[in-house]
Formats: C-alpha cells, sequence, structure tokens
C-alpha cells in the first residue's frame, strides 16, 4: 500500500520516518540524516526528500546538515504512531505467539494497511482485552492453550470465572472509593 494516505494526510512512509525520528531522539536527543537513512534501510537522498516534506508541514525542524527534532505536533503523530505499532505487535507476540521478529514485522504492515478506523478499533479492543475483567491473564492464557491443543481447557474454566468475578469485585470495589 506504498503511498498511501494515514494520519493527517501522511504517507505510510512519512509516518515511518516520524516514528523513526522519535526513537532516534529518545535515544540520542537528535536525529541525523545518516541514522535515519540507517535505520529505514534507504538512501540518505530519499531521507532528505522526506525531511523536506515533513519540514514543510511542520512537523520536523530541519536544517540541511544539521540535526532532525520532532515540533510539538510531529511528537504527537509520532507518539501515536509508535503507540499504535507496540500495541497491535504486543498482541501479535503475547496473544497470537508469533516469534518477536514476525511480530515487528506484521505489526508494521498492519499499522499502515488498515485504515484509520480499523487500526483504531483494533488497539482498542487489545487494550480492551488487557484491562476487562472478563478477559486479563487468564484469559489470554486459556487461549494460548487452545492455540497449542485446538481445544478449551474446560478445566480451567471455573477457576477462570472466579477470577474474573474476583477481580470484578476488587474493580467495583475501588471505583467506589
Amino acid at each position: 500500500m506504498e503511498g498511501a494516505e494515514t494520519m493527517e494526510g501522511l504517507s505510510e512512509n512519512l509516518e515511518d520516518y516520524l516514528e523513526t525520528i522519535l526513537v532516534l531522539q529518545n535515544e540520542n536527543k537528535v536525529a541525523r540524516v545518516k541514522d535515519i537513512a540507517e535505520k529505514i534501510g534507504v538512501l540518505s537522498g530519499t531521507v532528505t526528500s522526506a525531511l523536506r516534506t515533513l519540514s514543510e508541514k511542520k512537523l520536523i525542524n530541519y536544517k540541511p546538515y544539521s540535526f532532525i527534532t520532532l515540533t510539538k505536533k510531529g511528537e504527537t503523530i509520532a507518539k501515536e504512531v509508535l503507540r499504535r505499532h507496540h500495541v497491535v505487535k504486543d498482541f501479535l507476540q503475547c496473544v497470537l505467539l508469533l516469534d518477536e521478529k514476525k511480530a515487528e514485522e506484521n505489526a508494521c504492515r498492519m499499522e499502515h494497511s488498515m485504515d484509520k478506523i480499523a487500526i483504531n478499533r483494533l488497539v482498542q479492543f487489545i487494550e480492551y482485552i488487557y484491562q476487562c475483567p472478563r478477559t486479563g491473564e487468564d484469559w489470554i492464557s486459556n487461549f494460548t492453550t487452545f492455540y497449542t491443543q485446538n481445544k478449551i481447557a474446560e478445566a480451567n474454566c471455573p477457576e477462570c470465572l472466579e477470577n474474573c468475578l474476583n477481580r470484578y469485585k476488587t474493580n467495583v470495589a475501588h471505583e467506589r472509593k
């Protein structure tokens, strides 16, 4: 889906640049063209062209031969792209049990190939799975059993239901305080 429009009318490639700059900024305080090119796997000239576009959109602070930093707006977009990426990767790795490399590759493709509504809904669903007292770790663990043995571990159901009820009661008691 090369060049598809995503957040803020940015192509997936430009989103990748923002995400990469954020990661480099977190590691080194600033990003350099050479580092961006290396991390994304493109030539420096390709990076320079993308940086000009991002600078025109006021998403980065960039002048040739200088360090690159995100503007406040660029940082906001980059953090959202990175959040979506981490949530989807975590789901693929921890719930669907893909190895880390496969989870990373698929998360990167999914975050760009799905439209904004679908990816946001998926991210919300994943966050819900981790927060809802009817799901949680025991639910995910039981999926692992289902995945590996192709059957529901019915012996775990009473304990799972009891854990769910206890989490629910704890959450309700906490909310009333």
